[in-house]
């Protein structure tokens, strides 16, 4: 049986342009973050609490919001008030940057996907950071662990992608419970290459050598197109360099379930990922004591159960709550 916001909202929101669509319902929950009566509106869609500890954080819940979302980190008290056990904001590059040309967010509600090819598009490290002093000043700051994902600037060679993490995780480090690196979006040419083992090696020693007061856990966005050959190459990088976690999967450049004439270039996400996603999630768990985040697929309880079943300690939602909706937070719960 449909939600409210299946039937009511979706329509509305999907007779708009997809990334019109988007920027409105950030800007709508942006407003809302700034207001208590809001906030409590939103609550009502909170899930029972299920407490989970992982990397020496508490989540009220096992269900995140996966980076991609909220990408310059404006709607942080909304998200933990519709009940995200976690919100993970990014991907922060450490330079400003629009992404690629329009249009570049497309949906397919026939196969319950979405494709984009955004490429970074965000405010940058020093505004994203300077935006969350001042949420932490205000006394809005939420109470769940904060995830940040950041990314390489699109005009970096790789050969300097270490320094342009640095540059973000220096400035934002002291906002994040945990910081997610990502080197796995396909939209960035060359991002992907930070998979192969030297590369990522090096990534992770750089920042994991970065001196600060307070260790941050560390976590790995991987992609679901990698072979099994380098998956191991990419599990030992991590293992040496102590990643705390594991995030599978980031979208996929593999469109084989899209016609043709739907298609588009960009990352695949939703229904048609469930598969390679848990097919990664098992993978890592047989072959790693690293704790996996699953995020790819989830579009009901079925689908988030199944992640847990193959080892996964925590699940993100991105493209199941844009065709869901909030409600499907509580379902999840409900029937875990």
């Amino acid at each position: 049986m449909k939600n409210l916001y299946e039937r009511l909202v979706r329509p509305l929101l999907f007779s708009l342009e997809a990334e019109t669509a988007h920027h409105f319902t950030i800007a709508s929950l942006r407003r809302a973050s700034h207001f208590d009566l809001a906030l409590r509106a939103l609550r009502r869609f909170t899930p029972p609490s299920n407490p989970k500890t992982l990397f020496g954080l508490t989540f009220p819940n096992p269900i995140g919001l996966a980076a991609g979302l909220d990408k310059n980190g404006v709607a942080l008290p909304a998200w933990a008030a519709l009940g995200f056990g976690f919100v993970e904001i990014g991907t922060v590059t450490a330079m400003a940057q629009p992404g690629n040309p329009k249009p570049r967010m497309f949906r397919l509600p026939a196969q319950q996907a979405v494709i984009n090819r955004l490429g970074f598009n965000n405010d940058g490290a020093d505004v994203i950071a300077k935006r969350l002093r001042g949420l932490r000043q205000s006394q809005r700051w939420p109470a769940v662990p904060v995830g940040i994902n950041i990314g390489k600037s699109r005009t970096t060679p790789l050969e300097r992608a270490a320094d342009d993490y640095l540059y973000s995780f220096r400035l934002l480090r002291d906002f994040a419970d945990y910081i997610t690196l990502n080197v796995s979006s396909p939209n960035t040419p060359g991002l992907r290459e930070l998979q192969e083992p030297a590369a990522l090696s090096q990534l992770l020693h750089a920042i994991g050598s970065e001196p600060g007061p307070v260790p941050k856990p560390l976590v790995v966005k991987i992609s679901p197109d990698l072979s099994p050959v380098e998956l191991e190459a990419v599990l030992a990088a991590c293992e040496e360099n102590g990643v705390a976690g594991i995030i599978a999967t980031n979208t996929t450049l593999d469109h084989s379930s899209i016609p043709s004439e739907l298609d588009k270039e960009g990352g695949l996400s939703g229904a048609p990922l469930r598969e390679k996603s848990i097919a990664l999630v098992r993978s890592i768990v047989a072959s790693s004591k690293i704790p996996v985040i699953a995020s790819g697929g989830i579009f009901d309880a079925e689908s988030a159960r199944e992640k847990f079943a193959a080892g996964a300690q925590l699940v993100q939602l991105y493209t199941g709550f844009v065709y869901r909706g909030p409600r499907l937070l509580r379902e999840i719960m409900a029937k875990l």
